[in-house]
C-alpha cells in the first residue's frame, strides 16, 4: 500500500483531505489545508500535495478550486485476509475476505492485515473463535508474543515460547498441545490486537 511509504506529516495532511471527503463531502482547498496545518504559505502546501501524487494516493484535477480526489476507497482499511486456525494448523490462503475500517489510525511504516480466528486453542489469552486479529507482518518475535506461524501451507496463532534452546507455540488451553518451532514453520506477523466487536 502506497500510504506505508508516507511520513508521518504526509500521512496527517492525507487524512486531512480523506476526512474532509468522507464528513464534508468535499476536499479541501489549498488554503484551507495550508490554514488547517499552519503552513506560513501555499506553496508548502502544493508540495505535500506533489509527494501525495507522486505516491498514487490522490490525483488532482486542474483549474479546479476543490480539484483533490483520493485513489483509494479503502485508504485507512486494513485487508482482511480470511481466517486462521487457533486450534490446529489449517490451510494458508492470503485472500482478501473484506477490510476493516480503521478511519481513526494511521498505522506506521509496518504493514499489518487482519484474520479471523477459527478454534479455541487461545481461549485463554483472550482469543476466541470469531475474533479478529490485528497482524503486524514480521518474520521474528520475542518470545511470549501472540505470533501467526505458517507450517508448509497451514496456519496458525499460538504464543511463542523457549525451553533451554529449543522454541515452540505454545496454546492458552490445556487441552491442546504445544507445536515445536523447527525449519518447517515460519513467523510471518505478531499479533498485535484482538477485535471483538466484529463477530
Amino acid at each position: 500500500m502506497p500510504i506505508n511509504k508516507l511520513t508521518s506529516k504526509q500521512k496527517a495532511v492525507l487524512k486531512y483531505i480523506y476526512d474532509s471527503i468522507r464528513y464534508h463531502k468535499l476536499p479541501p482547498t489549498v488554503r484551507e489545508i495550508a490554514q488547517h496545518f499552519k503552513f506560513k504559505s501555499t506553496g508548502t502546501v502544493r508540495d505535500y500535495l506533489k509527494i501525495l501524487v507522486r505516491e498514487g494516493v490522490i490525483r488532482i484535477t486542474a483549474n479546479k478550486s476543490r480539484a483533490i480526489e483520493l485513489v483509494y476507497e479503502n485508504l485507512f482499511a486494513i485487508p482482511i485476509l480470511g481466517r486462521v486456525q487457533a486450534g490446529l494448523p489449517t490451510l494458508a490462503v492470503e485472500e482478501i475476505e473484506d477490510y476493516l475500517n480503521m478511519d481513526s489510525l494511521i498505522f506506521s511504516e509496518t504493514d499489518t492485515f487482519a484474520l479471523r480466528i477459527k478454534g479455541e486453542s487461545m481461549i485463554n489469552a483472550g482469543i476466541f473463535s470469531g475474533d479478529l486479529v490485528l497482524v503486524q507482518k514480521q518474520n521474528i518475535a520475542q518470545t511470549d508474543e501472540i505470533v501467526v506461524a505458517v507450517i508448509g501451507e497451514e496456519a496458525t496463532v499460538k504464543r511463542l515460547k523457549k525451553k533451554g534452546a529449543r522454541y515452540f507455540l505454545e496454546p492458552a488451553n490445556p487441552h491442546y498441545q504445544d507445536i515445536i518451532v523447527d525449519e518447517q514453520v515460519n513467523i510471518i506477523g505478531k499479533v498485535i490486537s484482538v477485535i471483538r466487536r466484529f463477530h
